[in-house]
């Protein structure tokens, strides 16, 4: 058994807003991938995913909603015969390991499944966010259903708001010096704990203020510019952004890079943001001149997104 390429993504802008309702923009990225395969002997890595999937096949046995049902009979036999998730998304990186796996396990097992080829209308779209949400839960206590969503259409998906999300066009890339990367932290993060940290501050009204005056308006303006390719204003917003989240976010932000972020806002050389919860993991940069950025963070591993 060999089920089909699911990808990686990367939440280029929006991660906490959408949990409050603001806007995000989700991309695929194909670098990593992961897809269900089967083996005889299993051992290392393969023999724990097949342990985990157990785990979650016992969690999607038990779930009671009218929204989705599955193959459970045919679940089980495969995992019996060694089915396991064969990925190169990094764990705890904050490009969507888990996402990858809930859309395999959809794609495989759902009956009445949406499928990507039909015409996918805003509620159908929402209803398979709804599902995801429900499935990906079993791995962060609580989900938005977004990274499986995205890989599971391989599609950029705009949110507008938890009740409005559709496919996006995103400018095709050019051979510009600008670019959108993943620095690697080298340290792996949880989402769960990251969450709970966030909606503890959500208590206080002053950073709800914040999320909603500055956070949630920068967002947006950086989505808005990325979208039309207006790339000047897109480094203006995104340099205001990288200065919130700073301020308001360090639980999020692994200690060893406060001062490398701080260094990109007063050298101009690029702009760090939250890549996912954060607390790890990648982290997400911005540069209008990728070689200059490379230089100031030659001590770190690089990863190219998206060029301008």
């Amino acid at each position: 058994m060999k089920g089909p390429l699911f990808y990686a993504k990367i939440l280029l802008f929006g991660e906490y807003g959408i949990i409050k309702d603001s806007k995000g923009l989700a991309i695929p990225f194909n670098a990593y991938r992961g897809a269900l395969k089967t083996s005889v002997n299993l051992t290392g890595q393969a023999k724990k995913s097949n342990e985990s999937l157990f785990r979650f096949y016992t969690y999607l046995s038990n779930l009671k909603t009218d929204l989705v049902s599955f193959n459970l009979e045919d679940f089980k036999k495969d995992l019996e015969k060694g089915m396991y998730f064969d990925s190169s998304i990094p764990q705890g990186y904050g490009v969507g390991s888990s996402g990858a796996l809930v859309a395999s396990i959809y794609d495989n097992y759902a009956f009445d499944k949406i499928t990507i080829l039909e015409n996918l209308t805003r509620d159908k779209l929402l209803k398979l966010k709804e599902i995801f949400s429900v499935m990906e839960s079993f791995f962060h206590g609580k989900s938005s259903g977004l990274d499986p969503l995205n890989s599971y259409l391989s599609l950029p998906i705009l949110i507008n708001s938890k009740e409005n999300i559709e496919p996006a066009g995103i400018p095709s890339q050019k051979e510009g010096k600008g670019a959108v990367f993943l620095l690697d932290s080298e340290q792996v993060g949880e989402t769960e704990p990251m969450v709970n940290i966030f909606m503890n501050k959500m208590k206080n009204e002053g950073f709800r203020k914040m999320i909603s005056d500055e956070f949630a308006l920068h967002t947006d303006a950086c989505i808005d510019d990325f979208l039309s390719g207006n790339v000047t204003s897109l480094f203006s917003n995104v340099k205001k952004l990288s200065k919130v989240v700073l301020k308001n976010f360090k639980p999020m932000i692994p200690d060893a890079f406060h001062k490398v972020w701080a260094n990109g806002l007063k050298s101009n050389d690029y702009y760090l943001k939250l890549c996912g919860s954060g607390g790890g993991g990648y982290i997400l940069g911005f540069t209008e001149d990728f070689e200059k950025a490379k230089k100031s963070l030659q001590d770190y591993k690089l990863e190219l997104v998206y060029r301008f």
